[in-house]
């Protein structure tokens, strides 16, 4: 079905607003979700990433079985994708926000992440130039192969292989999570071959049944508090929300986005604003080819419906803290500029090189199953680490 172009106008309007408003109730940011977990084994917005994009997986490949959609995530993949995610990781932890986390805390009055922001549009810029050298010696020599989804690459309907891989991930999680609650094996099987087969087997079947009884009786836990959850609904809205509901409702979200324009990204549309002010400003920016030939069709520097929803995501923060009462104007400590400076820069030059952000390969990319986002994926989580241990060196790091 077709609408009409107030109608898309409006689609976008309204799903950036939401973008902000969940982001922001939840203080959902992917640096959190990863950094936390590696500093502290603190998994309160990790478990939220991961239901949104097991929800996420689940719809986007029913849309795609009947055709509810505007096309895959398919960038070529190689070491390229695993290198610019390990940019974008090391740019976001030092940052300290990645780049929906950027835009949700710009809306709510931070001013270090309006600093962010304009350090990334200083990378996407310098990016924009040296295009035609990292087409030439960065993609073609280390991404050159042709971009895949799983779901056009396995014999089986999307809607299958989506569930099929939530099965498969749902597995995995409940491994790493039971493994850890299960206690020291003491047996002492020596060197005996398959005794030592058959407990790895066994011990792997005790932390997957443990990990999965785990995740229902947490599913149960939150569902129980959603229900016995008796305040009234004004002061509910106004409190801080559990980062689980703001992923699944995230990835209802994106559905909708995904059937009207495509996969959720971030930083793409940065770069056309950062191309966009650029023309606004008096520049030949259709002269340039990664602007004119790649973000821009045929040279139009114009507004685009992508553009349109990243700015209604800050207004969307803004109203919820406001709201809320959370919003105020909040300087940045002078010691940290540099963080924010160099955070930022990696992020856009980073962004660029992993043909997306986080929320491209770690949320959208990885529900798409794209072969390029789990390299990349795997880059930004790298970087995060790496990130982390160097700025808790002091301290040190739970994991």
């Amino acid at each position: 079905m077709m609408l009409s172009p107030v109608a898309y106008v409006g689609i976008s309007i309204a799903v950036g607003l939401s973008f902000g408003v969940l982001l922001q109730k939840a203080r959902f940011c992917f640096v959190s979700a990863f950094r936390d977990f590696v500093a502290f084994k603190d998994t309160r917005v990790l478990t939220g990433l991961l239901a949104g994009i097991a929800v996420m997986t689940v719809f986007w490949s029913v849309q795609a079985t009947f055709g509810y959609f505007r096309g895959f995530w398919t960038p070529a993949w190689g070491l390229g994708s695993l290198f610019g995610g390990f940019v974008f990781g090391l740019g976001m932890t030092l940052a300290g926000g990645c780049a929906s986390g950027t835009l949700y805390r710009a809306g709510q009055g931070y001013l270090q992440f309006w600093l962010v922001l304009l350090f990334m549009f200083v990378g996407y810029v310098l990016f924009a130039f040296a295009f035609p050298v990292a087409e030439t010696y960065y993609f073609a020599t280390l991404n050159p192969f042709e971009g895949r989804t799983l779901y056009l690459s396995l014999p089986f309907s999307p809607a299958v292989t989506g569930v099929l891989a939530v099965g498969l991930g749902t597995l995995a999680y409940a491994f790493v999570k039971g493994r850890s609650r299960l206690p020291d094996d003491g047996t002492g099987v020596g060197t005996d071959t398959r005794a030592q087969a058959a407990l790895g087997a066994s011990r792997t079947l005790s932390a997957v049944s443990t990990g999965l009884r785990g995740i229902a009786d947490g599913t149960v836990e939150y569902a129980r508090g959603l229900l016995d959850d008796d305040r009234p609904l004004k002061i509910r809205l106004r409190d801080s929300w559990d980062a689980r509901t703001a992923g699944v409702a995230m990835a209802l979200v994106a559905s909708v986005w995904f059937y009207v324009h495509g996969h959720w990204a971030i930083t793409g549309s940065e770069a056309r604003w950062a191309g966009y002010l650029l023309a606004g400003a008096g520049f030949d920016v259709a002269s340039v080819d990664y602007w004119g030939s790649i973000l821009f069709r045929d040279g139009n520097i114009s507004l685009t419906i992508d553009m349109v929803m990243i700015a209604s995501l800050i207004v969307g923060s803004f109203i919820a803290a406001y709201a809320s009462g959370d919003f105020r104007i909040r300087k940045p400590k002078l010691n940290r500029v540099p963080n924010y400076a160099v955070g930022g820069l990696l992020m856009g030059v980073g962004s660029r090189l992993a043909a997306g952000c986080n929320i491209a390969n770690l949320f959208s990319g990885i529900a798409l199953l794209s072969v390029h986002s789990f390299l990349a994926g795997a880059g930004i989580i790298v970087g995060v680490y790496v990130m982390t241990h160097y700025m808790y060196r002091e301290v040190g790091c739970a994991i």
